[in-house]
């Protein structure tokens, strides 16, 4: 029976709201009894091949190029001990403790499956050391995303056999030998066919996909309500996100975006102050207009990103694979595209979405198109120069998403003496969302920074429920228009409002929940 509150594998695929709980909060994890049968039934099959004089991958032969290496049994621990240490090659800066946990969890799950050969007791122990809070090392520099995740994974299981470097429980840097010990356990002492098991895994991967898609869904919400504020400052039409005209183009993002924005903009006596017979304004600007185009766009792709995450969280990647009907076969299926494609594509989305920010934000900055706000919204133009920097900082971060954007998946170098000729650099692609879903944030922070000084600005009006709650809950924290300050720490406190997810909730309060 679980316990309230870990998360047990081997039942069914991991959720991805459960690798989210262990990842960032910390749940604890558990293999099935059920699992753990089949995760031994799967090792007698591993240790039957040992004694089998056919040569089996990675079990009695060496690895990659190297295949072709007939290894005696008394070398075949060493063999174990080394493809964890050589593949242990990453460099850099320490990955997240988030992105770490949430590979240890895949790789427990896949061995959950039955299909990697490994030792039950390999795959408690590995299941303890991440119960302990104990996380590895891993370097950010060195997986191709084939075979999966090498290098990190390996960082990963060196830390298991007690060597190499981790951060414990309180986040301190200690040996991996040391923080073990201190929790009561033991290093593991790889057998045959464990070591290819621990690193053969697109595990890394999809970690980073599933923390991304989690965040992008929640700064697409984000994205709708700075749109709408910035509709509202601007003096824009609420008409153009009326249902029946994206019925008229049935993308069922656009429709969530468009139905967000109306919510969001009913009972502004800002919007209903111009719609009258004598409003000159035809038409609002792209960046307001198609906000729901854009938006709902990513809302379909971050979809399908979803579904590509789904059917990996159900999948058993290892390479050679053990078979239901007890046969050891190699296969191809670490290989990272499917991941890979949609990281890229998400980095396209998340750079569009920005882009379209900064140019609201740049029209509520230009007295030529922001019908009546003052100069970069200014207390004296001139003396003062508003948030004209602001938006600098926005055009740096989009020109930094543009460059982001490029896509990783079509990059392939070959390696291992070209027998992994084709790579898929998922692990590249993840890298980089990770830091386009931050700089987003910071777009969307100072579009939402910017729109609450202009709906200020437009006082006596009133701003809508959901978008004017949006404004207080910055005034909380952030003064109103007024002389020049330091500009800089305000932002900052706008990130921290749009990453922890307080600007969003402060439209819901008001309104309800957005989709």
């Amino acid at each position: 029976m679980a316990v309230a509150g870990e998360v047990v594998v081997g039942v069914g695929p991991v959720a991805a709201d459960d690798v989210l709980r262990v990842a960032r909060s910390g749940v604890p994890v558990r293999i099935s009894a059920e699992a753990l049968a089949l995760v031994g039934a799967a090792r007698a099959v591993v240790d039957a091949l040992a004694h089998d004089p056919r040569p089996a991958y990675g079990i009695t032969t060496g690895f990659g190029a190297l295949a072709t290496r007939h290894i005696p049994p008394e070398s075949r621990i060493d063999l174990q001990r080394s493809v964890i240490r050589s593949h242990s090659a990453g460099t850099g800066p320490e990955v997240e403790r988030e992105v770490v946990r949430a590979m240890m969890l895949l790789r427990l799950s896949t061995f959950a499956t039955g299909h990697t050969g490994v030792r039950p007791g390999t795959a408690t122990a590995y299941a303890a050391m991440l119960n302990a809070g104990i996380t590895p090392v891993v370097p950010e520099h060195g997986s191709l995303g084939c075979s999966g995740d090498l290098a990190p994974l390996a960082h990963v299981a060196l830390a298991l056999t007690g060597e190499g470097d981790v951060r414990d429980a309180a986040g301190r840097l200690v040996p991996a030998a040391q923080a073990l010990a201190a929790a009561g356990l033991d290093p593991v002492v790889l057998a045959e066919k464990e070591g290819l098991a621990l690193v053969n895994g697109t595990d890394g991967m999809l970690g980073m996909l599933v923390l991304a898609c989690h965040d992008l869904r929640a700064l697409l919400r984000l994205a709708d309500v700075t749109a709408a504020m910035s509709t509202e400052a601007l003096l824009g039409t609420d008409r153009v996100f009326a249902a029946d005209l994206h019925a008229l183009r049935p993308h069922p993002g656009q429709a969530t975006a468009a139905a967000n924005m109306t919510r969001l903009l009913a009972g502004s006596a800002v919007v209903a102050s111009h719609r009258t017979p004598d409003c000159p304004v035809v038409q609002d600007a792209y960046s307001l207009r198609c906000a729901p185009q854009v938006a709902g766009a990513a809302r379909d792709t971050l979809a399908h990103a979803e579904q590509v995450a789904a059917r990996e969280l159900a999948s058993a990647i290892d390479n050679p694979v053990v078979t239901g009907d007890g046969r050891i076969e190699s296969n191809g299926n670490f290989h990272g595209a499917p991941l890979s494609y949609v990281l890229d594509f998400l980095a396209i989305v998340v750079a569009d979405v920005a882009s379209i920010s900064e140019r609201r934000t740049d029209r509520l900055l230009d007295v030529a198109r922001s019908h009546g706000l003052p100069p970069f919204l200014a207390h004296d133009p001139g003396v003062d120069s508003g948030h004209m920097i602001a938006q600098y900082t926005q055009a740096a971060l989009v020109a930094d998403l543009k460059r982001l954007a490029v896509p990783a998946s079509v990059d392939s170098v070959p390696s291992s003496a070209m027998q992994e000729d084709h790579v898929s650099m998922g692990w590249s692609a993840a890298r980089k969302l990770r830091r386009s879903l931050d700089a987003l944030t910071r777009v969307l922070a100072i579009e939402a920074l910017t729109a609450a000084r202009a709906l200020d600005l437009r006082a006596p009006l009133a701003p809508a429920p959901g978008t004017g709650a949006v404004v207080a809950a910055l005034r909380r924290y952030v003064a109103g228009p007024g002389p020049d300050r330091r500009l800089g720490p305000e932002i900052d406190v706008a990130v921290r409002l749009a990453a922890s997810g307080e600007l969003v909730a402060a439209a819901e309060a008001a309104i309800g929940a957005l989709d």
